[in-house]
């Protein structure tokens, strides 16, 4: 760093001491491209600022996710089976894109960067949506004309681009925010990342209850336009924190790294191995086409050294190593696609479920979207439960300091959701046993149960995978492990999705009303559920055979 005439005398008298404590030692930098200090950047006062951020944009994610299903029904006039589809398309959407917007954010503009434009992106697929659902008391246009059809579509879409700048971004930018060389500001990040996790989760709760209610008794308008404004407020805070925050200067983008590695494996076909232990990292035999990447090839050193040295040409084993560790995670994260196909009920099937029933509790009318509270509420509790009694009474069982390791929590989640599921099955079976006996409506909160035990599923496997990824992930490529993870959400709401459109059309033929037709009381919604489950357990046995042979990294 250059130093100014203005800053000699200050130098000068600092101790060698002071001068490590006056600066962060872990490589961040200011606003101004300059070593950070520690008094006057970062820490909480930078978190409190993002967090915000955070909190805002999950109260407009989770306005729009919990009650699409009923908007594409109410007011776009789209059947159960296309609305349940489209919403698992568009939450996919949600969870494919922060692979973007990481790629970004550590190739080309960093992450507080990458959250302004991503920001302002959501911030205008929001107005579109709003205005859109406003459309049929604007101008006199019927309510699931063409042109409303495309704009809330347009809007949506939007929507799930800006969050793909910010969901991989607001962690990794709020953890940066302490100093990783200072033993007090590491143990410091830990607390931050339970209260990144508790704003996620509040506004989950705020979103489907207070938002979910304006939505359904006020207006669509309105619901819409209330996160919207928050978000703009967050926005316009987040941006005011800037000269506090620390920042992370630009490395070699992981994606990069992978892509380098398959390229040169394709190139290279010869056997002058180019051995490197400098990562620590031993060597494989397994996917063996992918050493041919560390192979100096004959025709690249006829060509120069800069030819041979080309990182898309040749490269080191340790990095080759670091895509083998990903592969060998794949069987894992397969497990974990049906798994968040299975909680993709709890935004689409279960909430048509919960609208042909009786949704009166004591004084009160409770929308169908309301019920996913319960998942909130189950996660919530079940967090500090795990921590406090779980993992001691595992600990004296199993002799490890986690009590659990990564994989059997994940399996724990996995046989979760099969009973989830089973019980979603048991309770449509008597609502139609009900139905067809012309007996009254069965109440919706029997549907609470059913959002709770998949709440505790998520806190064992939705946590459990995050962790897995980190830990088994190479060092340079952490965050690469968590995007990783986000795309089994992606994928598991891809699926429903395919899975939906499936059971439509096999079970619909010949004029049959199929298992989830318009009116569920002519159809076997009870039948799909079962399905799942059973899909669900299939999974947890596959899984099981896989934790048997998973060996981890090797280091």
């Amino acid at each position: 760093m250059e130093v100014t005439d203005e800053e000699r005398p200050l130098i000068h008298h600092l101790s060698p001491q002071d001068e490590d404590s006056q600066y962060t030692r872990d490589g961040t930098v200011d606003i101004n491209d300059q070593p950070a200090q520690k008094q006057s950047t970062g820490n909480w006062r930078a978190c409190f600022m993002i967090l915000g951020a955070e909190f805002t944009e999950c109260m407009a994610f989770f306005a729009i996710g919990k009650n699409l299903v009923t908007f594409l029904t109410a007011e776009l006039h789209e059947t159960n089976v296309d609305a349940a589809r489209n919403v698992s398309s568009w939450i996919g959407s949600c969870f494919l894109t922060p692979v973007i917007g990481a790629f970004l954010a550590d190739t080309y503009w960093g992450r507080y960067k990458t959250i302004v434009i991503f920001l302002l992106i959501y911030i205008i697929g929001m107005l579109i949506l709003t205005v859109s659902a406003s459309l049929p008391f604007i101008v006199d246009v019927p309510s699931n004309s063409g042109i409303r059809r495309v704009s809330v579509y347009l809007g949506l879409y939007l929507v799930a681009l800006g969050t793909g700048g910010i969901k991989p971004c607001t962690s990794a930018l709020g953890a940066d925010q302490f100093d990783g060389a200072d033993p007090v500001e590491r143990a410091t990040k830990g607390s931050f990342f339970n209260w990144y996790y508790f704003s996620v989760n509040i506004g989950s709760l705020l979103s489907g209850t207070v938002l979910v209610w304006v939505q359904q008794d006020i207006g669509w308008g309105v619901g819409f336009a209330v996160p919207m404004v928050l978000m703009m407020s967050g926005l316009a805070v987040f941006v005011a924190g800037r000269k506090v925050y620390r920042y992370k200067q630009l490395g070699v983008s992981p994606l990069t790294r992978v892509a380098q590695v398959v390229v040169a494996a394709v190139r290279n076909y010869r056997v002058v191995l180019h051995e490197d232990t400098s990562g620590g990292i031993e060597h494989s035999r397994q996917f063996r086409f992918f050493d041919k990447a560390a192979i100096v090839v004959p025709s690249t050193r006829e060509k120069g050294p800069a030819a041979a040295t080309s990182p898309w040409r040749l490269c080191t084993a340790s990095q080759v190593e670091e895509l083998k560790m990903l592969l060998r995670m794949l069987p894992v994260w397969a497990s974990m696609v049906l798994f968040f196909a299975a909680t993709a009920q709890m935004s689409s099937t279960l909430i048509e479920q919960g609208a042909a029933m009786d949704n009166r509790v004591g004084p009160f009318t409770v929308p169908p979207a309301s019920l996913a509270t319960f998942d909130v509420i189950s996660v919530m509790i079940c967090i500090p439960v795990y921590d406090a009694v779980l993992v001691p009474l595992a600990r004296r069982a199993t002799g490890k300091d986690r009590g659990l390791s990564q994989l059997q929590r994940i399996g724990v989640g996995l046989a979760l959701s099969a009973v989830g599921m089973a019980y979603a099955a048991l309770v449509e079976a008597r609502r139609l046993a009900l139905a067809r006996a012309s007996m009254p409506a069965m109440n919706i909160m029997w549907q609470a149960p059913a959002f709770a035990v998949l709440g505790a599923g998520e806190v064992f496997a939705s946590i459990g995978i995050l962790e897995f990824f980190y830990d088994e992930s190479p060092d340079g490529m952490k965050s690469l492990g968590n995007a990783f993870a986000q795309l089994a959400i992606a994928a598991g709401s891809y699926l429903n999705s395919a899975v939906l459109g499936a059971v439509a059309a096999i079970t619909a033929r010949g004029g049959d009303p199929g298992w989830i037709p318009e009116n569920l009381n002519d159809g076997h919604l009870d039948y799909f559920f079962w399905m799942m489950a059973a899909l669900s357990l299939t999974n947890l046995a596959q899984f099981a055979y896989c934790s048997i042979k998973y060996r981890g990294k090797t280091i």
